[in-house]
C-alpha cells in the first residue's frame, strides 16, 4: 500500500491547470504546424499562421492561449493500492483548481447554479471522473474545456441498422452543423456504444488521446481516417473562413452496447484542445 498526501495532489493539479492553459501540448502543437503547412486556401493558411503566432506569444509571456480558460475537467485513474492521506481526494482536486486559476490569473468561468448563475470566483467545482485501476499510482489528466466548442456537442441515439455508415454520417453532420462555432480547426472526440452517458464520457476522453494515434481496432482506425477526410472536405476551414483543414484529428472510442442501441456522442474541441497528464 502506497500513501499519497492530498497536498501533493493539489499542487500537481494547480500546476497542470496553469500548464494546460499557457502551453499547447506537443501533439497539438505538431498538428497545428502540420496543418499550416498543408492548408491549400491562402486565407486559411493565414489564420493558421496567426494561431501559431498566438501560441508562441502565450508561451513566451506566460499568458493563456485563449481567453476562455475553460471548465476544469479532471480524469483521475486511482490505483487500488493507493491510500489518500490528509483529507478528501475530491477536495484536494478542487483546491488545486482553485489555486491554479487564482494564482495563474486564469479566467473564472464557473457559476454556482445553472439558473442563478453567480460566479464561484475560483473556477470550482471541477468536473471529476474517477476510475479505479490496478497498481499504486494515480494518473491525473486535466483538460480545461471551453464552451464555444462544448456547446456544439451532440448525442445521437441511432438504430443498430444504421451501422457504421450511419455513425459516420452523424459525426460529419455534427461538425457541419457546428460550422465556425467550435473554433476550427477542431479535434473531434467520438464515443460509440455503451449507453447515453457512457458514449458522452468516451467522447470527452477521446479528446485527450494524443493527436496522431489511432484506435487499436483496425476497423475503427479506418473509420477515424474516413471521417477526418470527409470533415476536411466540408471546406469550413480555420475560423470557419474556408479551407482544406477543418479538423486536426478524429479520435473514436468504442464500448459494448445493448442489442437495441447504437449511441454515438460527438464532443469537439478547438485547436487548443488543452490537456496535461501526470502520474503520481
Amino acid at each position: 500500500m502506497r500513501s499519497i498526501h492530498v497536498d501533493e495532489i493539489s499542487r500537481n493539479i494547480k500546476e497542470m491547470c496553469i500548464e494546460a492553459n499557457y502551453y499547447l501540448s506537443d501533439d497539438m502543437k505538431n498538428a497545428l504546424y502540420k496543418a499550416a503547412d498543408q492548408e491549400e486556401n491562402p486565407l486559411g493558411c493565414q489564420i493558421l499562421n496567426q494561431l501559431k503566432e498566438n501560441l508562441a506569444i502565450a508561451g513566451e509571456e506566460q499568458i493563456p492561449i485563449c481567453q476562455d480558460t475553460g471548465m476544469a475537467v479532471v480524469f483521475a485513474e486511482v490505483g487500488q493500492d493507493v491510500h489518500i492521506e490528509g483529507g478528501s481526494l475530491t477536495d484536494a482536486i478542487n483546491k488545486g483548481v482553485h489555486d491554479g486559476y487564482v494564482e495563474g490569473y486564469l479566467r473564472k468561468s464557473v457559476v454556482n447554479d445553472p439558473f442563478i448563475r453567480e460566479n464561484t470566483k475560483d473556477n470550482t467545482p471541477a468536473v471529476i471522473h474517477y476510475s479505479i485501476v490496478p497498481g499504486e499510482n494515480i494518473k491525473l489528466t486535466v483538460a480545461p474545456k471551453g464552451f464555444g466548442s462544448e456547446n456544439m456537442s451532440r448525442v445521437f441515439m441511432l438504430k443498430p441498422a444504421d451501422g457504421m455508415e450511419g455513425a459516420v454520417n452523424a459525426i460529419v453532420s455534427a461538425v457541419q452543423d457546428a460550422g465556425p462555432n467550435a473554433c476550427p480547426p477542431v479535434v473531434v472526440g467520438v464515443g460509440i456504444g455503451g449507453t447515453f452517458e457512457k458514449a458522452a464520457l468516451m467522447a470527452k476522453q477521446a479528446l485527450t488521446r494524443p493527436v496522431g494515434t489511432h484506435s487499436d481496432l483496425p476497423s475503427i482506425k479506418a473509420m477515424e481516417e474516413d471521417v477526418l477526410k470527409r470533415v476536411n472536405a466540408l471546406g469550413i476551414g480555420a475560423a470557419g473562413l474556408g479551407g482544406t483543414v477543418t479538423a486536426l484529428a478524429v479520435n473514436i472510442n468504442t464500448y459494448p452496447t445493448h442489442i437495441a442501441g447504437l449511441p454515438v456522442a460527438v464532443n469537439m474541441c478547438c485547436h487548443v484542445n488543452r490537456h496535461a497528464v501526470r502520474s503520481l
